[in-house]
């Protein structure tokens, strides 16, 4: 058995039995976890969920809190606020002196949990460091649940006229998207049955929903996916919200298919989703229909539009980002 990421190979280090009847949460994908023993998992990634899942671990998906946890074992995420989040809630809804052990890479900003906990009442100890992996121990405290009651994360603001719902970890928090902002610039009024790929805080579905197209909103990220509900209904508007790892989820044909897809996996470069996406797409565009993609200008997507779409233009070009509509046909 391989651990392929460093906080994997730290983890390789514990006693093998003390994660044993834990609760994983918001865990990263690596072989030594996935095809350990089975085990309780937190995610809120509909791919990561699903991969924990196919490897046969008891999946608890989504936002809603699992009860009769013995422990947790939280995998600290690249967003700091989300990582406060995090630690606020499981303290929140787990037992008071629930053992709760912290582990991240210090790049991703691990070194600052000390004085997270302090700041919430909680004492901890670093119990081990390796790989530029820090692993940190606590427990539940009633001083923290008191702490945590009004804090639930999520923030409500304004943009282009619409009033946006967002939480840490949802793409472009608290903020409009620089390349949202010039599709949205660039985007034509479409009608029908149209597709918001990545749909992260809900702005694109709600400036489609509110201009009388039928949206269908996808996304991994179940906070995203709640952001996006949230935004839908405060503009008075409707949609279908739905998880899905790209199209993996999606049935039907759209009259247009509108995306500003990420490209990070953690701190990494990762083409492999906007490209799975790209190849898709004409399956379940309706004839005559386009698909919309913004993307960072140095990003290679216009060959694989080429290769896929008959058509492919540049609506807008910023030098920052650009605005692609590819159609076939």
């Amino acid at each position: 058995m391989t651990s392929f990421t460093p906080v994997g190979q730290l983890l390789e280090r514990q006693p093998v039995d003390r994660y044993r009847d834990w609760l994983l949460v918001t865990p990263v994908l690596d072989d030594s976890l996935l095809h350990a023993p089975p085990r309780r998992v937190w995610c809120t990634d509909h791919a990561i969920a699903a991969a924990y899942r196919k490897a046969g671990h008891d999946v608890i998906e989504g936002l809603e809190a699992p009860g009769n946890v013995q422990g947790a074992l939280l995998f600290w995420p690249k967003s700091h606020a989300l990582g406060v989040w995090w630690v606020r809630t499981l303290c929140t809804t787990l037992k008071v002196t629930t053992p709760l052990h912290i582990v991240g890479e210090h790049q991703g900003g691990i070194k600052r949990v000390p004085k997270v906990l302090e700041a919430l009442g909680l004492s901890g100890e670093r119990v081990d460091n390796a790989r530029r992996c820090s692993l940190f121990a606590t427990s539940t405290h009633a001083s923290c649940h008191a702490e945590s009651d009004t804090e639930d994360g999520w923030l409500r603001f304004e943009a282009l006229d619409l009033t946006l719902h967002s939480h840490p970890g949802v793409f472009g928090h608290g903020k409009l998207d620089e390349g949202t902002r010039l599709l949205l610039e660039h985007l034509p009024t479409l009608s029908g049955h149209v597709l918001d790929v990545g749909c992260g805080d809900g702005i694109i579905s709600a400036w489609l929903a509110t201009r009388g197209a039928a949206v269908t909103a996808t996304d991994v990220n179940h906070f995203a996916l709640e952001a996006t509900r949230r935004t839908l209904a405060a503009n008075g508007a409707s949609g279908e919200v739905i998880a899905s790892d790209m199209l993996e989820n999606v049935s039907g044909r759209f009259t247009a298919i509108v995306t500003n897809p990420p490209f990070h996996q953690e701190r990494s470069v990762d083409y492999d989703p906007t490209r799975r996406l790209i190849e898709q797409a004409p399956e379940h565009i309706e004839e005559g229909g386009c698909f919309y993609l913004v993307a960072n200008a140095f990003l290679p997507y216009a060959q694989i539009l080429k290769t896929h779409f008959t058509q492919v233009e540049v609506l807008a070009d910023n030098r920052r980002f650009k605005v692609y509509r590819a159609t076939n046909g």
